[in-house]
């Protein structure tokens, strides 16, 4: 009889253990990110963050205003100079910071200003939210902005778009 109350717990906790691995799988920053607007605080574009060599990059590959499509990068400087500001990769070099939700040691630019920030991030909400946090010198010298998780709309998916 004690054998089959502890059936059902231990079929709950299994469940609720595997259910936990396959989170903790889901929630790294790969991945499309919605950004938002500074000052109207809506959505602004897209952005697609990943993983080369260890190291965490993200690329602006589209936007919620069409008008956008068309901007180029004016005040950034070097490679980034006068390139379309869809393609941009303003996330770079970001590297995990001991455990799976914090991301420090890159840069991240502003392109409608072109600066270029230290950057760290961090993950929230199981996940579903970032919070990246460009700073100069001390990060306590910053602004952060709350990126959250993007799924394109299904027609978009079924055409391979963004």
């Amino acid at each position: 009889m004690h054998g089959k109350r502890w059936k059902p717990l231990l079929l709950l906790l299994a469940l609720t253990l595997a259910g936990t691995g396959i989170q903790a799988s889901a929630t790294g920053i790969d991945g499309l990110w919605s950004t938002q607007d500074d000052k109207t605080h809506k959505p602004r574009g897209v952005v697609r963050i990943y993983e080369d060599h260890g190291e965490y990059f993200g690329k602006i590959v589209s936007s919620f205003d069409p008008r956008d499509a068309l901007e180029i990068c004016s005040p950034c400087s070097g490679a980034m100079h006068n390139k379309p500001v869809i393609g941009l990769v303003i996330l770079r070099d970001m590297k995990r910071n001991g455990n799976d939700n914090d991301y420090t040691g890159g840069t991240i630019v502003d392109p409608d200003t072109g600066d270029v920030y230290k950057c760290k991030m961090s993950l929230e909400d199981g996940g579903a939210k970032l919070v990246v946090r460009g700073y100069i010198g001390m990060a306590l010298f910053g602004r952060s902005q709350v990126w959250t998780r993007y799924t394109p709309p299904p027609a978009l998916r079924e055409t391979g778009g963004e």
